[in-house]
């Protein structure tokens, strides 16, 4: 049962409102994918009524939109740490490539809240959005884009900030793509496991992004020695 509504009296209150929300939603996301969290479950969980949560946000995408960009900020932080640990840099340009792929495709696949929100990200989250609100979410998104550019030329230079920038925007978008390919229907399973000769079709996520990002990295680097 919803409780009544109280306005918020100060910007302090509807940061605290705003935030409730926020994390009511990611929450759900933890349970159930993108496409299951509704605005009616939402609003019935965080305890108000839906048309007071849109008082906060414009629509249900706008707050996960909201949660992408938390959610990309965070995997950032744990990249740094991760390449940190995965490239060594005593070894050649083509091994620390294939050593950067590997930490982005791992890292990755431990967040499959923010795989499942990349991949539905130009299909469903942004499609309904005000134009300020998608303008703000790009501008986050080419702040993270660059953060991750700088985090590639860093641990292999031979990639200028051009090409890290490729590198960047290439796998979030592949990412995306095989995280909603590799998350089967039922029927999808079902028809895997009657017939073993349509078993690779079936995608692993991790190893299908890191051979991807393998071969990206390694062609950029063929490029640049041109």
């Amino acid at each position: 049962m919803t409780t009544p509504f109280q306005r918020a009296r100060s910007e302090e209150q509807r940061a605290v409102r705003r935030q409730a929300i926020l994390d009511t939603a990611a929450a759900m996301l933890a349970e159930m994918p993108v496409a299951q969290v509704s605005l009616n479950e939402l609003s019935r969980r965080v305890g108000l009524a839906k048309s007071n949560v849109l008082r906060y946000f414009e629509s249900r995408e706008a707050v996960l939109l909201e949660l992408l960009d938390t959610a990309m900020r965070e995997w950032l932080d744990l990249l740094d740490v991760a390449l940190a640990r995965a490239v060594d840099g005593t070894a050649g340009p083509y091994e620390r490539g294939d050593q950067l792929a590997g930490a982005l495709a791992d890292t990755l696949a431990d967040r499959p809240v923010l795989c499942d929100l990349v991949g539905a990200q130009a299909a469903v989250l942004e499609r309904n959005v005000s134009p300020q609100i998608a303008a703000e979410y790009k501008r986050a998104t080419m702040a993270n884009a660059t953060a991750m550019a700088r985090l590639i030329h860093t641990y292999v230079p031979e990639l200028d900030e051009h090409d890290a920038m490729r590198c960047a925007a290439a796998a979030f978008l592949s990412a995306g793509a095989i995280w909603t390919h590799a998350q089967p229907s039922a029927a999808m399973l079902a028809a895997y496991e009657a017939d073993p000769t349509l078993a690779a079709m079936r995608l692993d996520f991790t190893a299908t992004l890191r051979e991807l990002l393998e071969l990206l990295v390694t062609g950029l680097l063929t490029r640049a020695q041109r």
